[in-house]
């Protein structure tokens, strides 16, 4: 008997394949990644309550965000590789069950010394269910759907999976009026939803047999995982310590090692030919620099809104709403500009709105008002939307001599890398102004430099800087100078947060230039059905 319209098992007679369900195949996919991309914004919400429960650091917090993005970039491309190997179906529902097992764990964090480490390595194991999930899936959807339905497929399945991103911050000041640890558990029905819905679809599990790239998935993981590693650390390092620009210069020495490895083999981790495409080079580019901005932009405006504006979880979501407000809307319109002019009109102006947006935004953060913002939160919102799914879609239907999950592979290392070197750079410039803000905050109290620097370190640390309005606990002078001094310390927040914003901005203006590096040239399905692999074969 065949399993889903796959080939018949061995020993069985063939028979006809049953056709796929195609809306319920697309149904099941969209499931299935909605718990990749909330999980990249739903920490962000929670991040002072698990601070204040578990007792993290902030470079601690951040690293439980990273966690997740930094694994999912490294190992994206050999989830890719996998789901082309074994099977499409088969490493989608093996990712689905490896990510919605480390959500569970995630949740059930214990309280005291090991609560970090315990945190950090389920969500780096959640990281690596979603690298093994995503390009499965797009995978399937690109293998149900004929040519001349499949843009307006991927179109569909870019937007939505885009958009899905915002209901992470508000389910998450949802949960977290209830308990932060529900942000974890709330993947377990979608992903029971998602397996039912791949099993009611009868999705062939294609395949195409060839050699793992081992070597190759183990350089790109420790080139990207050192890279990150100093960038992060930088803040408790130094930029003068050796350390941290080992890391820096070792990981990326790394990742040129994996390029000219992988350029040399016949069946690579990644086909880095492909960057022989112009078009396809401007799309990456775009998408690396606008998400340098796009995904630790739910972090670092979260967390500003609950310090700085003394916001709850539930008002802190409802501070990006506006953002995704203006994101929900331009995304449709960049949709209907790639389909009538291609990729290159809508990066060009996703990206030049962003940039706009941004810097108006960090102009307005030291105003202390959440509702003058929202103009300019949505404008950023809005650049974001005009080109994710373009460049996005643009770039995998130039998957001409690859394979699909090769490509995505690629794009979405590219996108979840440069999102781990945002969180990583911008959470370094956060945490060195904030400190030099609050040491002449306290200094001008009359506090001496020495204990000065020590309690600004310490309200770095800590990032929360008590937003539900307790005042810091102790006595004496420092103390006393801290209790004093909150207002103030709250603008320094907001003024550190304004170059973060700003750096946010100029990335979006990088992004801008090399969309102008597109050469405008639109794919057909005729350039799609080149895409066709002999290889590939249904497996049971």
């Amino acid at each position: 008997m065949s399993d889903n319209g796959g080939a018949p098992g061995p020993g069985s007679a063939a028979g006809p394949r049953s056709a796929p369900n195609q809306s319920v195949a697309l149904a099941a996919m969209l499931f299935a990644v909605s718990m990749t991309f909330i999980d990249q914004t739903i920490v962000s919400i929670a991040a002072p309550s698990i601070i204040d429960e578990l007792g993290l650091s902030s470079s601690g917090m951040q690293w439980v965000v990273n966690a997740y993005l930094l694994t999912l970039a490294a190992f994206f491309a050999l989830g890719g590789r996998l789901s082309d190997i074994f099977g499409h179906r088969r490493i989608m529902l093996v990712g689905t069950v490896v990510f919605v097992l480390s959500s569970v764990l995630c949740g059930c964090v214990p309280t005291g010394e090991v609560a970090q480490t315990w945190l950090i390595v389920f969500r780096a194991t959640q990281g690596v269910g979603a690298a093994l999930m995503f390009p499965a899936a797009l995978a399937v959807v690109i293998a149900v759907f004929p040519v001349d339905r499949r843009g307006r497929a991927l179109a569909l399945f870019f937007g939505l999976s885009g958009a899905l991103t915002a209901l992470g911050p508000l389910l998450g000041g949802w949960l977290t009026a209830w308990t932060w640890r529900a942000i974890f558990w709330v993947n377990v029905p979608v992903a029971v939803v998602a397996v039912v819905l791949t099993a009611l679809a009868r999705i062939p599990n294609i395949r195409r047999p060839e050699r793992l790239d081992l070597p190759g998935a183990v350089l790109v993981a420790l080139g990207m995982g050192l890279s990150v590693l100093g960038l992060q650390q930088a803040s408790a390092w130094g930029w003068s310590s050796f350390a941290t620009w080992a890391c820096v210069i070792g990981g990326l020495l790394i990742l040129v090692l994996f390029a000219a490895y992988e350029l040399r083999l016949r069946q690579p981790l990644i086909k880095l030919q492909v960057f022989r495409d112009r078009a396809f080079t401007a799309d990456s580019l775009v998408l690396f620099f606008a998400m340098l901005a796009f995904v630790p932009v739910f972090f670092f405006a979260s967390v500003y809104a609950q310090v700085s504006l003394s916001a709850s979880p539930d008002q802190a979501a409802l501070f990006l709403l506006y953002f995704f407000i203006g994101f929900g809307i331009a995304s449709q319109w960049g949709g209907r500009i790639l389909d009538k002019r291609g990729a290159r009109p809508a990066m060009k102006l996703g990206t030049a709105l962003g940039a706009v947006g941004f810097a108006l935004w960090a102009g307005k953060l030291t105003d202390l008002s959440m509702h003058d913002q929202w103009p300019y939160a949505a404008l950023a919102g809005a650049g974001i939307g005009f080109l994710l799914a373009p460049a996005s879609t643009d770039a995998v239907n130039r998957a001409i001599g690859a394979s699909y999950g090769e490509v995505t592979g690629i794009t979405q290392t590219v996108r979840n890398y440069a999102a781990s070197v945002g969180m990583a750079v911008f959470g370094t410039i956060l945490t060195h102004i904030t400190t030099d803000r609050v040491v002449e905050t306290l200094q001008s109290k009359g506090v001496p430099d020495a204990a000065a620097q020590d309690a600004a370190r310490s309200v770095a640390e800590a990032v929360t800087g008590h937003p539900d309005g307790q005042e810091p606990s102790g006595s004496g002078p420092v103390a006393s100078a801290m209790r004093d001094s909150m207002d103030a310390i709250r603008l320094d927040f907001a003024q550190a947060n304004q170059w973060v914003f700003y750096g946010m901005a100029i990335a979006l203006g990088i992004a801008f230039l090399c969309s102008l590096l597109h050469p405008g040239t639109r794919v057909t399905q005729a350039d799609q059905q080149v895409t066709a692999d002999p290889r590939a074969a249904p497996a049971d």
